[in-house]
């Protein structure tokens, strides 16, 4: 077993079972691709097992913090049946559910989301793709399912020194899928689709949102960064009369015009604007539009802290807008999932956008992912996803 040795004083976040060391805190040692390794601490007490990435500033990745514990297939068998486990106790109003969570299931790089009869997994790490093979097949033997398909192509991999790779690793077939959430159908293509084909840590912002839009008698929606329009269908399910939705990507907005329809709702309450968000919401403004209820679901503006700064400056600009179109009394949906900007900055940001449109609100909620994608209390970077819904107070 090669050994890696941390800087003296390095050894303290593994102490604390946070999973990550970074190149600049090993003092010694180094292995292949993805192979495990012992990570002890400077006078070598016994810190951790761990994955070993030689090309990415988080060198290790720890896979355990006991020391009887052996890295083989029987130790990821149980970490995938211990996730199952979990998930099979939450209440997902799904047929599609995020079964394996990365870090905070114990198996960092690899997540894995069941839509249906089909998974659809990401092996984002160079221990994960080492073990990737007896990962596949342990992960139909515990769903009982006989297909699996590779969604790898995410720019994280090649911070680890990993090619894209996309396609069937188990079985095969269609990549068109239909799913049921809450009183809905939605349909994805894991081959082509955002992430493994879709964005299931929305799934209880969304029955929030058409909660929310019942409840407040909301008929007037704009959802920005559509995609393929869950948010819209949870207006229209929580009877808005007009929806308006706005992305960039045309396929994206054929599909969300098809979810309207498949939902049974008149395709007439129904817009699709296939153009720039910012530019619409000026446009808006211009021609003195004005909605009940607003969805700012943006892309990834910050993927690391030192894009902080600019990513800042994109958010408040779309929120300051927003507000502007905003009714008195009307709620705003606003979120961010980049990692680069915590809780309370994205809610100073927002009160900026606030101050700067010269108008207040009061926080209803604060929302994050669904509960089948956690975070642990020992690894907070887990926490990407974080929204505010805001209702703005009358003139």
């Amino acid at each position: 077993m090669k050994v890696i040795t941390l800087r003296e004083g390095k050894e303290r976040s593994l102490l604390r079972r946070h999973p990550w060391v970074f190149q600049g805190s090993i003092a010694r040692g180094g292995a292949d691709a993805g192979e495990t390794v012992k990570v002890v601490s400077a006078d070598e007490r016994f810190l951790a097992w761990a994955a070993y990435s030689p090309t990415s500033m988080i060198r290790v990745r720890a896979w355990s913090f006991d020391e009887a514990e052996r890295i083989d297939a029987a130790f990821f068998e149980r970490r995938i049946r211990q996730a199952l486990a979990v998930r099979a106790r939450l209440p997902v109003a799904s047929d599609a559910v995020r079964l394996i969570h990365g870090e905070a299931d114990g198996l960092p790089g690899l997540i894995v989301d069941r839509y249906g009869d089909t998974l659809s997994a990401q092996f984002l790490s160079a221990g994960t793709e080492r073990w990737k093979a007896t990962l596949a097949d342990l992960l139909l033997q515990a769903t009982g399912l006989t297909r699996l398909y590779e969604r790898s192509d995410s720019g994280v991999r090649a911070l680890e020194g990993l090619a894209p790779v996309s396609g069937w690793l188990r079985g095969g077939g269609p990549t068109e899928l239909s799913i049921r959430e809450h009183d809905w159908r939605l349909t994805l293509d894991v081959a082509e689709g955002h992430k493994t084909g879709f964005y299931l840590d929305q799934r209880d912002n969304r029955k929030l949102f058409a909660d929310t839009v019942k409840h407040f008698g909301f008929q007037r929606v704009l959802n920005c960064y559509c995609y393929t329009g869950g948010f819209s269908v949870a207006a229209l399910a929580g009877g808005a009369e007009q929806v308006v939705s706005v992305d960039s990507s045309g396929p994206a907005l054929e599909r969300a015009r098809a979810h309207v329809e498949l939902n049974g709702f008149d395709p007439a309450r129904h817009e699709a604007l296939d153009a720039d968000v910012n530019e619409t919401l000026r446009r808006c403004i211009k021609e003195g539009r004005r909605f009940d209820a607003i969805v700012l679901d943006p892309p990834k503006f910050a993927p690391t802290a030192s894009h902080a700064e600019r990513a800042a400056r994109a958010y408040k600009d779309i929120n300051r807008l927003a507000f502007k179109l905003l009714e008195p009394g009307g709620a705003l949906f606003t979120f961010s999932c980049s990692g680069g900007i915590g809780n309370e900055l994205f809610h100073k940001i927002v009160a900026g956008a606030g101050m700067d449109a010269g108008v207040d609100g009061l926080i209803y909620a604060h929302l994050g992912a669904a509960p089948d994608h956690p975070m642990t209390i020992n690894f907070p970077e887990g926490e990407y996803l974080k929204g505010l819904v805001i209702l703005k107070s009358a003139a």
